[in-house]
């Protein structure tokens, strides 16, 4: 009896040291999330009448001091643009994907009718120019090496603060090889009713951090509805992983996570805990 329970509990240690270096950030080495450390606006700062991930969205977030959340994704002649849906018929209305067109054929679309184009991160970069923080998430569940080189080729000679996220840990951890300096942020959601079983697969394991061992993230960002989930204190307060919460869209939810000590990624609200120094 006595044989059995030490070997039960070997057993169980072994299991929770294992679980400990899946879950484990980037322990040496890590990017200055000095900058970083902030409430970002979800897309930009967008209403009615300014669309999300538009340069007019961008420039609002500059003004507030507002950090900024976008998206990036190829055109189907490798250009980087700034969009967040894999097809354009919300924003643009038209029933066709991003990458099935070129970057001329992107520039003549309009976002929700407005005088709004749709940017490039070149573009995004240059409007920026350093004076908030940046989170580029890169989008798509199959790793494309060619937009990380075109993203990254911009970022290495950009002056300002940013850090790439992804729910595709095989982003992260291409930067993690190539550019281990960048800081790096991994998204993390639950499955949703109607996924695939491979979307609720990867879904599992993203909500339990076992993919962390791919993309040894700077911090965690984290769907709202779980952020309570055991393993994310485990990773936030005992691992003391920087975390953030999406997307936060009332004064509430955003005191509330603001308390447990997240930051937020936020839209349709003005949270006033944003005071940082913009940089000149």
């Amino acid at each position: 009896m006595g044989f059995a329970l030490g070997l039960a509990a070997l057993i169980a240690s072994l299991l929770l040291l294992l679980y400990l270096f899946l879950i484990l950030p980037r322990l040496s080495g890590g990017a200055d999330l000095e900058f970083l450390r902030t409430n970002y606006a979800h897309r930009g700062l967008w209403d009615a009448q300014t669309p999300e991930n538009s340069l007019a969205a961008f420039a609002k977030a500059i003004r507030a001091g507002y950090g900024i959340e976008l998206d990036v994704q190829l055109s189907k002649d490798g250009r980087v643009m700034v969009f967040h849906d894999d097809t354009l018929q919300r924003m643009c209305g038209v029933n066709r994907r991003v990458r099935e067109l070129t970057y001329a054929e992107l520039k003549r679309l309009r976002l929700k009718g407005t005088d709004q184009a749709i940017p490039t991160l070149d573009e995004v970069l240059a409007l920026v120019r350093g004076r908030v923080p940046l989170m580029i998430e890169f989008k798509g569940e199959t790793l494309e090496p060619v937009l990380c080189l075109g993203a990254a080729g911009r970022l290495d000679v950009y002056g300002g603060p940013f850090s790439v996220i992804s729910f595709n840990p095989l982003y992260l951890s291409w930067f993690k090889q190539y550019r281990p300096s960048y800081a790096r942020g991994q998204i993390v959601t639950k499955s949703k009713k109607g996924d695939s079983p491979h979307r609720r697969a990867v879904a599992f394991l993203l909500s339990h951090m076992l993919l962390n061992c791919l993309s040894r993230p700077d911090f965690i960002s984290v769907n709202g509805m779980i952020r309570n989930r055991p393993v994310f204190w485990l990773c936030h307060r005992l691992l003391r992983v920087c975390g953030f919460v999406w997307t936060v869209r009332t004064n509430r939810d955003h005191l509330r996570a603001k308390k447990g000590g997240w930051l937020s990624v936020f839209e349709s609200i003005r949270p006033k805990s944003h005071e940082r120094k913009l940089h000149s």
